[in-house]
């Protein structure tokens, strides 16, 4: 993935920053290198064939997709999602193996871990509880989601991984989780914990983390896995934004119902 990233208002220490810039290199841990190589060489391939959308300054309208790009398809894509969703949120098949393990405390304070959601997909996204930029907006993604899953929405996970090292309380998951809407979901769950237990789970999904002082913003990877209720990562998708000339953050209603949709469609897949 050529990560799109976010910019939050965050605070930050030197233990916490974990890499530089606006597109960082993760640092692949050994058992999850295979994953991240290969979703790499999947975007590389893509780009290659003039499919992949701007992620960050310029979104691409799901009406924008060309004929010519939608009718190409990556294999291994769900055969319910259509490519040109697909082709929106990058979606890319990752070689089926066990997601890394972690156990965090969610918006209520309860403890849990990955494999509690065992026989349930999940959707993993990565999110700082201060965000002002594109955690917003995958927060609504994931709401959309939820809405057209319908009557299976609650079976599906909706798992958010604090990316901010300075607000890792409770309070501030909880306040981020009721300010967008995400108590609607009632399978979703915002998880929190000391830096260095955090810091494990960014190095395990590849996810760089850099906040270098009080006042910068967090930079930080912006990618969706999904996993199926075995527990293995199946795909990776890869969340977009566009900003107005004021720098403010925003993504048009047809590409944020699209993006809904396909989440959607995506887990549905891995019932």
């Amino acid at each position: 993935m050529s990560a799109p990233v976010d910019h939050d208002a965050a605070r930050s220490s030197d233990a916490a920053a974990t890499g530089l810039g606006r597109e960082p290199r993760r640092q692949a841990p050994d058992r999850f290198v295979v994953v991240a190589a290969l979703v790499l060489v999947a975007l590389v391939l893509t780009a290659l064939l003039g499919l992949v959308a701007v992620r960050q300054r310029h979104a691409v309208p799901s009406a924008a997709v060309s004929t010519s790009a939608s009718s190409l398809r990556a294999t291994g894509i769900p055969a319910t999602v259509p490519t040109s969703i697909a082709t929106l949120m990058g979606l890319s098949p990752v070689p089926m193996s066990a997601a890394p393990g972690f156990t965090l405390e969610d918006q209520r304070g309860q403890k849990l871990s990955l494999s509690a959601f065992r026989g349930h997909p999940v959707v993993l996204e990565f999110m700082d509880p201060n965000c002002v930029d594109i955690c917003p907006i995958v927060s609504q993604e994931f709401v959309d989601a939820y809405r057209d899953l319908g009557s299976a929405g609650p079976g599906v996970v909706f798992v958010g991984v604090n990316v901010n090292p300075y607000h890792t309380d409770v309070a501030s998951v909880r306040a981020y989780s009721a300010a967008h809407s995400l108590d609607a979901v009632t399978s979703w769950h915002f998880l929190t914990g000391p830096v260095s237990a955090l810091q494990a789970v960014w190095r395990d999904y590849n996810v760089t983390v850099s906040a270098p002082n009080a006042t910068a913003d967090v930079v930080h990877t912006s990618v969706l896995y999904f996993i199926d209720g075995s527990g293995q990562a199946r795909y990776a998708a890869f969340p977009m934004v566009d900003h107005t000339a004021d720098g403010t953050s925003y993504l048009p209603a047809g590409p944020t119902a699209s993006w809904g949709r396909g989440i959607a469609l995506v887990a549905a897949s891995l019932r």
